[in-house]
């Protein structure tokens, strides 16, 4: 399937051929940052799907449907909607397309989810650069650079963390996802544990999920943050019912989601930026970029939230910056710190803001 993963590679990128209307692709794999900011019954899961709807147009009319669907989504080869469309993958006006010989009408839409098959999900060893700030025969402590996906999914098949773990470790093929317990999202840079076993894996697993786990960030958000240094959020956190790739502070008596609580205090700050440092007490999707948007400080080159690039940051400006846990082991406190990147502290340098790092750093 490699050749496979390099066109899924281009897959949000690819415009709809002419005479098909393609929805907005929901492509929900950067969404899922789970990066701690998300649940530990989220985090372990598989990734999120991409969704296609295509809209036949006379130029269609009484064409098969499968042809219609190797138009709409022609970066992906035959044999893998071949696979899709087997796995009832693919629907037709709301119904599993059964008979891939349909013939299709002016108006019908075909619905079309890019899941992972059972090829797509053979992942292969990728060398990669991996900082690897504590290692021992049970887990390792890494530093994710911004820019790395966690785990392939539609749209990043190849070039994840999981695929650099593969290429390290002989011991990650023995255990589900690489040993990836948790993700941090693809612009999210900073601190995640890997276990290199199961049994290990299982127990970090349990432990996330119960809240034994320290885990801080550091954030560089719009505006001044006034005179109250500490905040504490306690804010329900679901999809956001006007637009689905996001998550938003949500009504529970209207809206699906879970609670969330995260504490923020000011490191420093100026007229126009604030640096801050966030705690987080649960676990949701972008937990602390939807609790920054909404005291309205969305956090530097946030788009998704309200941000704007500043002060050459491009990605949102979140670090995963302090990782505290006892090792579910050796039952050893540990605590590890990974030092602020380039690109946010050349910001806090250009704004003149100051970040005094911890003495272990």
């Amino acid at each position: 399937m490699a050749s496979q993963g390099k066109k899924a590679s281009q897959a949000t990128q690819a415009p709809a051929p002419q005479g098909l209307v393609s929805s907005e692709a929901q492509n929900m794999t950067d969404t899922a940052e789970s990066s701690w900011d998300e649940s530990a019954e989220d985090s372990i899961g598989g990734p999120e799907v991409e969704r296609r709807e295509l809209v036949a147009t006379t130029e269609h009319h009484g064409q098969r449907a499968d042809k219609v669907l190797a138009l709409g989504v022609s970066e992906f080869s035959r044999s893998y909607l071949q696979q899709l469309l087997a796995d009832g993958a693919v629907t037709l006006n709301g119904k599993v397309l059964a008979k891939p010989s349909a013939k299709v009408a002016v108006g019908d839409k075909l619905c079309v989810e890019m899941r992972p098959t059972q090829q797509s999900m053979a992942f292969q060893p990728e060398a990669m650069d991996l900082q690897v700030v504590y290692e021992d025969d049970d887990l390792l402590v890494i530093n994710k650079p911004a820019g790395l996906v966690v785990h392939p999914a539609p749209g990043n098949w190849t070039g994840t963390l999981l695929n650099g773990l593969l290429a390290r470790d002989e011991k990650a093929r023995q255990v589900p996802r690489a040993g990836i317990v948790h993700r941090l999202d693809k612009d999210t840079s900073g601190l995640m544990v890997v276990a290199r076993n199961r049994s290990t894996m299982d127990a970090l697993i349990k432990m996330i999920a119960a809240r034994d786990v320290s885990r801080q960030y550091l954030a560089i958000a719009h505006k001044d943050w006034g005179a109250r240094k500490h905040r504490e959020v306690s804010a329900p956190i679901g999809r956001d019912p006007r637009n689905r790739l996001r998550m938003a502070v949500v009504d529970l008596n209207l809206h699906p989601g879970k609670a969330a609580q995260t504490d923020f205090d000011l490191l420093d700050g100026d007229a126009t930026h604030s640096l801050v440092r966030c705690t987080l007490h649960t676990g949701r999707t972008h937990q602390i970029r939807v609790h920054m948007a909404s005291l309205g400080h969305p956090l530097v080159a946030d788009a998704l939230y309200g941000g704007h690039p500043e002060g050459g940051l491009e990605r949102q400006a979140l670090h995963a910056f302090r990782l505290a846990f006892e090792h579910p082991v050796t039952k050893k406190p540990l605590v590890h710190y990974a030092p602020l990147p380039q690109d946010m502290a050349a910001a806090l340098d250009l704004w003149g803001l100051r970040y005094n790092p911890p003495e272990s750093l």
